[in-house]
């Protein structure tokens, strides 16, 4: 019995030649998944036009346009009608004014979404949004 022991005893101290890969398909699949995950967030892309141009120039005096929580619209805190914004917002951007744009939060997001488009109809370049301080992250 005991020479059986010893005999097993120095099978079991020769070294295993066969490598295990299971550890290694785990990682490759891990790593799989993450390209396939972040692949789409890497090309989707959105068009930002970014300002080209003299910084020399001195900019125009800024106005506000004000959205209100029942939707009304305030010029330089001035209350105007919605067929008065396009020319404003005309002569805005033709005088390469910025427009600082501040909506209560309790507008509803329609009304900010028709105003942004005239906005961006009017060919107003400078644009800011302003008000939202308290959701600042330091």
């Amino acid at each position: 019995m005991p020479r059986a022991l010893a005999y097993r005893r120095a099978a079991d101290d020769e070294p295993f030649s066969a490598l295990n890969i299971t550890p290694l398909i785990d990682v490759m699949l891990v790593l799989l998944i993450m390209l396939i995950v972040t692949i789409p967030s890497l090309t989707h892309k959105v068009p930002v036009d970014l300002p080209q141009g003299d910084e020399t120039a001195p900019p125009g005096q800024p106005h506000q346009l004000d959205i209100t929580a029942d939707g009304t619209l305030l010029w330089d805190g001035a209350r105007i009608s919605d067929a008065q914004l396009p020319a404003l917002l005309k002569a805005g951007a033709s005088a390469d004014a910025p427009l600082l744009l501040k909506t209560d939060e309790a507008a509803r997001y329609e009304r900010f979404d028709a105003i942004l488009a005239q906005v961006k109809r009017a060919g107003v370049s400078k644009l800011a949004f302003v008000g939202h301080e308290r959701m600042k992250i330091d």
